[in-house]
């Protein structure tokens, strides 16, 4: 005796209608329409080189430690410049750098110093 399949359950619905064209359906190769968007070019700037965060970590660490500043300053302060010189620009690490030159907790040496060294380890992104 043969067995017979319905089809007519619900359960295997092989008719070809069913949700297998993705989230649009219907035809998959019909382009969507896109806004029309003007992409506009930021201006690269200087940040701070992320390949070269550890011997930068390293040179700032040996200023930091010439300074007067204490350490739990000192490891906050380096940990911001690090931040805005890598995900802003050099040049606000710098502006960062210079309050504390004005409130007197770097010297102008080590301010120059600290701003050399970021030039030195920075790139244009």
């Amino acid at each position: 005796m043969a067995f017979q399949r319905d089809n007519s359950s619900s359960g295997g619905d092989r008719s070809g209608s069913g949700n297998r064209g993705g989230a649009r359906g219907g035809n998959q190769n019909a382009k969507k329409p896109r806004p029309n968007k003007t992409r506009e070019a930021t201006k690269r700037q200087s940040m701070l080189n992320t390949h070269k965060v550890n011997p930068f970590k390293y040179d700032m660490n040996e200023i930091l430690r010439e300074t007067q500043m204490d350490d739990a300053k000192a490891s906050s302060f380096l940990a911001t410049v690090i931040a805005k010189a890598s995900r802003q620009s050099t040049k606000e690490a710098k502006e960062f750098v210079r309050t504390y030159l004005d409130s007197e907790d770097l010297t102008k040496d080590e301010h120059d110093r600290i701003c050399k060294l970021l030039d030195k380890y920075s790139k244009y992104r």
